[in-house]
């Protein structure tokens, strides 16, 4: 642990420039630039909400505020860990020349996803305003459902990066992965009745539902579930101490593969 510290230090500058470059590349020869990270989110919050407001009934204005918390914390998990994945592939020229910690890569990857994410948040306080779903002191907590994200992302990102330099195929497949997830997250139905049904299990036991559940709560001021905090949180943990032993125990072999 000391010893990664260590490195973070050593390699601070390098890091950073990681971060810029991934946010200059995502954009790269697009007019809005990081505008887009605002308007896309904006765009999908109204026509998930025209489609399944229609279809399911919910004319609250609390509504599209629930979709857009939901669609916001899912994409940030989304782009991360598939940037992670992809990470030491799209960087191999650099690993073939210097030494860098390996680890930088993907990280670097999750990071600037979550400076895109801090920015769209401006659309989510805009869209709460405007739908008279004003903020109270509780938003402050959603810190610590997007700390546990943090950690998730850390993780499973690493494990991804880990099997995406030997498994090319990984990439496809987890896109399939991601739309499992999507569903079982709640974003765009209120997941009361499935809670209660024999399939509640499986919302209950994805960190990533209970994750945008509070972070719904903070946003909507609504109760915040202290057991799925803490549930988001060891898996966080355990997902990065997996996801760093396999990272370590493969690295020397990428330089074989890429």
């Amino acid at each position: 642990m000391f010893g990664v510290i260590k490195e973070m230090r050593q390699y601070s500058n390098l890091f950073t420039e990681l971060v810029r470059k991934g946010i200059k590349l995502k954009y790269r020869r697009s007019y809005l630039g990081v505008i887009w990270s605002m308007v896309e989110p904006l765009l999908t919050m109204i026509v998930l909400t025209i489609v399944f407001g229609t279809l399911l009934g919910h004319s609250g204005r609390e509504f599209p505020v629930y979709i857009l918390s939901g669609r916001l914390i899912y994409n940030l998990f989304s782009q991360s860990t598939t940037t992670a994945l992809k990470s030491i592939r799209q960087n191999q020229a650099m690993i073939k020349k210097v030494y860098v910690p390996k680890y930088l890569y993907p990280l670097s990857g999750i990071v600037f996803n979550y400076v895109l994410f801090l920015i769209s948040l401006a659309v989510l306080f805009a869209v709460s305003i405007v739908l008279k779903v004003y903020p109270t002191v509780k938003m402050l907590l959603c810190v610590v459902p997007m700390f546990s994200l943090f950690l998730v992302s850390i993780g499973v990102g690493l494990v991804l990066s880990s099997l995406g330099v030997f498994f090319r195929d990984l990439e496809y497949l987890w896109n399939v992965g991601l739309m499992l997830v999507m569903y079982t997250c709640a974003i765009f139905y209120y997941p009361e009745k499935i809670l209660t049904s024999n399939v509640g299990f499986i919302l209950k036991y994805n960190p990533l539902f209970c994750i945008i559940s509070n972070f719904r709560s903070c946003v909507l001021n609504t109760e915040f579930d202290i057991g799925m905090c803490l549930y988001s949180f060891a898996f966080g943990i355990a997902s990065i101490l997996v996801g760093a032993y396999i990272f370590r125990k493969n690295e020397d072999k990428f330089i074989l593969y890429i």
